[in-house]
């Protein structure tokens, strides 16, 4: 079926005179890269600067303010019939106007500055193994999430001390058990504290300590707050909301709840092109921050570097030390 050519699919020009063109009229397909070819006067730069171009900045500056237009002067409108379905343009002349190899249409246009700003103010990063959103979550808003549940829901809260290590982990037991704590979940199984038992040390284990079980009513806010307290110190900034529903783990760092990659908070300056400002903490993968725009989700950058990890004694201590330096950018579609 053949295409319906209008507006919302292509740039209609017709009857174009600018300059040398003779009455030409031309459909351009949007969202694709179209080239004017022909010989030296043919009507190249006539077609795709002087009448399409104009056009679309005649029609922008007309949709300004009348202050604003008497600084920007007036444009004179092209000897054409009629374009339909032109946006504002950006037009960029084929002479070099930087000698800088990293110059891109963003970088000259300046439109790059303003998609970090953008991205940075709104965007979201994600984890690049898990496809999660990174957030970091004060206490107050993890007592707010667990009071969020209806009335009457048992809730158990979590502390993860021990996050997929080989090992025994019988002195993390022990200290546990010191600390006045009654019950564990270890490997997905609950357990009361003393009838742990030292556990392979050659598989991988999860051990998480249960601060407390609450049933959500009126005027346990207090209770809970303490809770989570006391759960973000022992997990070292993360903690399990374990409902009938399901589970789920909330961190204060800004990092993902599951394996622990961190990023920091986004600025403009993290999302730099070719600057060496960036921020100056290490991943071995890639990143990207997103925004959504009504159904649509677009992503700003991949940021790509080598990863460094510092030496710690629990697992508590490695999850999210990792940082960006050198960044490097390229575009992306989700």
């Amino acid at each position: 079926m053949e295409e319906v050519k209008n507006s919302k699919n292509h740039i209609l020009v017709k009857g174009a005179r600018e300059n040398n063109l003779k009455d030409i009229s031309v459909e351009i397909p949007k969202g694709t890269l179209t080239i004017f070819t022909g010989v030296s006067g043919s009507g190249k730069s006539s077609l795709a600067f002087d009448t399409i171009f104009a056009e679309g900045q005649r029609r922008y500056v007309e949709s300004l303010s009348s202050y604003a237009r008497q600084f920007l002067g007036g444009f004179d409108k092209p000897d054409v019939d009629a374009i339909d379905g032109l946006s504002p343009a950006i037009s960029i002349d084929q002479k070099s106007t930087s000698h800088n190899p990293r110059s891109s249409v963003g970088t000259v246009t300046e439109i790059y500055d303003y998609l970090r700003l953008l991205f940075a103010r709104i965007g979201t990063p994600y984890c690049p193994k898990h496809n999660e959103p990174i957030h970091a979550y004060s206490p107050t808003a993890m007592t707010d999430a667990i009071l969020h549940y209806e009335d009457g829901s048992k809730i158990q809260i979590l502390a993860p001390v021990v996050s997929h290590e080989k090992g025994t982990h019988d002195k993390t037991v022990q200290r546990i058990r010191k600390d006045g704590y009654a019950r564990l979940r270890v490997d997905g199984d609950m357990m009361l504290i003393e009838d742990f038992k030292p556990l392979d040390k050659n598989k991988r284990h999860d051990i998480e300590v249960v601060v407390d079980r609450v049933i959500v009513k009126e005027g346990i806010r207090p209770r809970v707050a303490e809770d989570v307290e006391l759960a973000l110190k022992l997990g070292d900034g993360y903690l399990i909301i374990l409902s009938p529903s399901g589970e789920r783990l909330l961190s204060s760092h800004h990092s993902c709840p599951k394996c622990g990659f961190s990023v920091p908070s986004l600025e403009p300056r993290t999302l730099p092109s070719a600057s060496t400002k960036g921020v100056s903490v290490i991943t071995r993968t890639s990143w990207a921050a997103r925004i959504s725009i009504g159904r649509n989700s677009l992503s700003f950058a991949t940021i790509t570097a080598s990863r460094r990890t510092s030496p710690s004694r629990n697992s508590r201590n490695a999850k999210s030390k990792s940082l960006l330096s050198a960044p490097r950018t390229s575009w992306i579609t989700p």
